[in-house]
């Protein structure tokens, strides 16, 4: 066990194990700035700190929520300021609560759409196809809107 280990500092690839995501996203984190540049070993290795442990689950368990890089990165300046209240972060995920059940309402149209396409689909053989018939159709009046 090394001095880093012992203080809670682990390596990229021991974070990733640890936390159940991939090396790369962990870079890609950094290179953007919501994780800062990490501690390195003398032999230069990249040590993650529980701070930076911590920060990457923030980050990985508000991107499970749908939240955008600059949502994290807006919600990360107010807490690393502390300059934050609770009001100002209900108003955000309210907000982004909106914007998901209007996804999601966009979805379900979708998908009733697409059962009908289906549906009216035969399935055989032949070189036509009403999904086909039904997409072309669609660009068509998309394209007289223009």
């Amino acid at each position: 066990m090394t001095i880093t280990q012992s203080r809670g500092g682990l390596r990229r690839g021991a974070l990733a194990r640890k936390i159940g995501c991939n090396g790369e996203t962990i870079r890609y984190y950094e290179k953007i700035g919501l994780l800062r540049e990490p501690d390195r070993t003398q032999g230069g290795h990249r040590v993650y700190s529980v701070e930076d442990q911590r920060r990457l689950g923030f980050i990985l368990r508000g991107r499970g929520l749908g939240f955008s890089i600059e949502q994290l990165r807006d919600l990360l300046c107010h807490v690393d300021a502390g300059d934050y209240t609770c009001g100002e972060v209900s108003a955000l995920t309210r907000r982004h609560l909106h914007a998901v059940r209007e996804k999601i309402a966009e979805l379900h149209k979708m998908k009733v759409r697409l059962v009908q396409m289906t549906n009216a689909c035969e399935g055989g053989r032949k070189p036509s196809c009403s999904i086909i018939d039904l997409l072309e159709e669609r660009e068509q009046v998309a394209g007289s809107e223009k």
